[in-house]
C-alpha cells in the first residue's frame, strides 16, 4: 500500500512548523524576564583564590559580564556572557548563561582550564554573589568544604 501524495506533504509542513531555531520558542520570553536581574557588567570586589593541588594553577576571577544576546547552544536557548580573569594568567573567556528566580548558572569553561561546571551566582541586593562549581566526573578530588565563592557589585560608568 502506497502513502497517499498529501500524506507527505503534510509531513513536511507539519515538519516545517517547528522551531529551528531554540532562541525563538516561547520559552525564551520567560526565561528573559528571569535572566534580566542578572544583565550586566559585574566588578568582583571580594573573592577567593582558588588553588587545587593537582593543578598548582590559582584561579582568580576579576569580572562576570551577562549580556542579552541570545544563542543556541545544542536544543536550547542562552545568553551571551564573559568571564574575566586574573590568575592564572590574564585570559577573557567566553561563555553562555542563563538565569531563574533563584540564581544564574554560567557555562562554558574549557576543559583545558580545570575541572570547573561553570559559576552558580544570586542577586543579593545590589550585588552579585556567586561561587565557581566544580565538575566531578572530570576525576579532580577537591576535598569538602572547598570553595571558589565571590562577591561582585555593578561596574560604574565612566564619566562623560
Amino acid at each position: 500500500m502506497r502513502p497517499h501524495p498529501l500524506t507527505s506533504t503534510l509531513l513536511a509542513a507539519l515538519a516545517a512548523c517547528g522551531p529551528t531555531n531554540p532562541c525563538g520558542a516561547s520559552e525564551m520570553h520567560l526565561r528573559a524576564r528571569f535572566s534580566q536581574a542578572y544583565v550586566g557588567h559585574w566588578v568582583v570586589a571580594r573573592g577567593d583564590t582558588v588553588t587545587l593541588p593537582e593543578m598548582g594553577d590559582r584561579f582568580k576571577l576579576t569580572d562576570v559580564i551577562l549580556d542579552t544576546a541570545r544563542v543556541a547552544v545544542g536544543r536550547t536557548c542562552r545568553f551571551k556572557g564573559t568571564l574575566v580573569f586574573a590568575v592564572p594568567r590574564a585570559e577573557t573567556l567566553a561563555v553562555t548563561w542563563y538565569g531563574s528566580p533563584e540564581q544564574a548558572l554560567i557555562y562554558g569553561w574549557p576543559a583545558d582550564l580545570g575541572p570547573f561546571a561553570g559559576v552558580g551566582a544570586s542577586r543579593v541586593g545590589d550585588s552579585l554573589v556567586g561561587a565557581i562549581l566544580f565538575d566531578a566526573q572530570l576525576g579532580v578530588q577537591v576535598r569538602p568544604g572547598v570553595t571558589a565563592r565571590f562577591v561582585a557589585g555593578r561596574a560604574r560608568r565612566a564619566a562623560r
